[in-house]
């Protein structure tokens, strides 16, 4: 009798410990934004007549379903189990620990002489660790970004009156549509835009949401005065390569082709006025720039604000950079470096795309490197550009 007891009792304690269910996620450490793979797993030895689970919303999180769910047999421990997975992606809003959970499956059983029992399993809350947005402005993070500029008809040769329609679609693996960034203002003192309500549009996969945002401006100059379109860096966070990206809708030269027509010919200067024309400004350009600056349009004076920038030997950012790299603040670094890149890449003056993978190494590769940061070395892995 006694043997046929303990037996029982072994029987429905490996029953009860069969009815399991768990969180489980890979093991990475996220940034804000970035997807989260999630898969909630139960096992379960009981015959299951109905069963619901509601996954829980927070204000710490965004997340979606990723597939439909699955059942199947395992042999787990040598036991035949039932086993049941849910799949779904999450997108922290914040830094910071995150918890998720707990989540419960509600199951109706078939017990004892067929009777209908109800059962909840509970999965116990997990909490993650969230590291901030290793840059400046709304935080996008994704597997990939991809830029498609469409553009009607070739914009530096308009025919007189003509309205060029520019396309511009960016596609992210890995994001939701409300994470990827606003439409960038196409906006310049010589230039009518029109603008057509955007498109944003998520396609669900197993791997994640594939997102799509389009926008379309209708352009066209105010005048026949060529000008150009500056490009626009969007930047981003690589979660293959656990570094900052760069995706950029490139610059474009603008303008009526009659203008360029009307320009040459019969108005063309004789050779000795232009060399005459030549020595004069050469002569009076450095007392000149001054009224030059005040003189001329605004496009002008932007564009020739540019160029003294780029040429100035002061460079703010790289202030900023040099303060911060002495602070030892790995964000803090991060940031100051991207501000000094953005500038770089506003004035046109060359990057190379690799100056900040040493530092995001060390914010990104493991706490154990942090104590083979270098200053000098950071100064010249992010200011090196060749």
């Amino acid at each position: 009798m006694v043997i046929r007891l303990t037996i029982a009792l072994i029987m429905l304690t490996g029953a009860a410990q069969a009815e399991t269910l768990r969180l489980v996620v890979p093991d990475i450490q996220p940034v804000v934004s970035e997807m989260i793979p999630l898969t909630i797993r139960g096992e379960y030895t009981r015959q299951i007549a109905l069963e619901t689970l509601t996954f829980p919303n927070s204000p710490e999180y965004d997340w979606m379903q990723l597939s439909r769910d699955q059942w199947r047999d395992e042999q787990v421990e040598g036991r035949t189990v039932r086993v049941f997975e849910r799949r779904i992606a999450l997108f922290p809003r914040h830094a910071g620990p995150l918890t998720i959970g707990p989540v419960e499956h509600r199951l109706t059983v078939v017990g004892r002489n067929n009777l209908r029992e109800p059962l909840v399993v509970v999965a116990p809350q997990i909490t993650l660790p969230v590291a901030p947005f290793p840059a400046d402005g709304s935080p996008l993070s994704a597997r990939s970004l991809t830029v498609d500029d469409k553009l009607s008809v070739t914009p530096g040769a308009l025919r007189d009156g003509e309205t060029l329609v520019r396309t511009v679609t960016l596609k992210a693996e890995g994001t939701l549509p409300h994470l990827l960034p606003a439409r960038p203002a196409l906006r310049e003192p010589w230039l009518i835009s029109f603008t057509a309500p955007e498109r944003r549009e998520m396609q669900p996969t197993p791997n994640g949401p594939v997102t799509t945002v389009t926008w379309e401006w209708h352009l066209r100059p105010k005048t026949g005065e060529p000008g150009v379109l500056a490009a626009v860096s969007i930047p981003w966070f690589d979660t293959v390569t656990r570094q900052m990206g760069s995706a950029e809708i490139p610059a474009i030269p603008f303008g009526y082709a009659s203008f360029g027509d009307n320009r040459s010919g019969a108005e063309r200067l004789p050779v000795g006025q232009i060399r005459t024309a030549i020595l004069a400004l050469g002569a009076g350009l450095a007392a000149g720039v001054f009224a030059v600056m005040v003189g001329r349009p605004q496009r002008r004076r932007a564009n020739m604000a540019r160029m003294l920038r780029r040429l100035s030997p002061v460079d703010p950012t790289r202030r900023n950079l040099k303060r911060a790299i002495a602070t030892a603040d790995l964000l803090a670094i991060r940031r100051a470096a991207e501000a000094y890149l953005q500038r770089r890449r506003r004035l046109g003056l060359p990057v190379t795309g690799r100056e900040t993978a040493r530092l995001d190494e060390l914010l990104y590769g493991g706490s154990d490197k942090i104590r083979a940061f270098d200053p000098k070395a950071e100064v010249r892995a992010i200011t090196w550009h060749r």
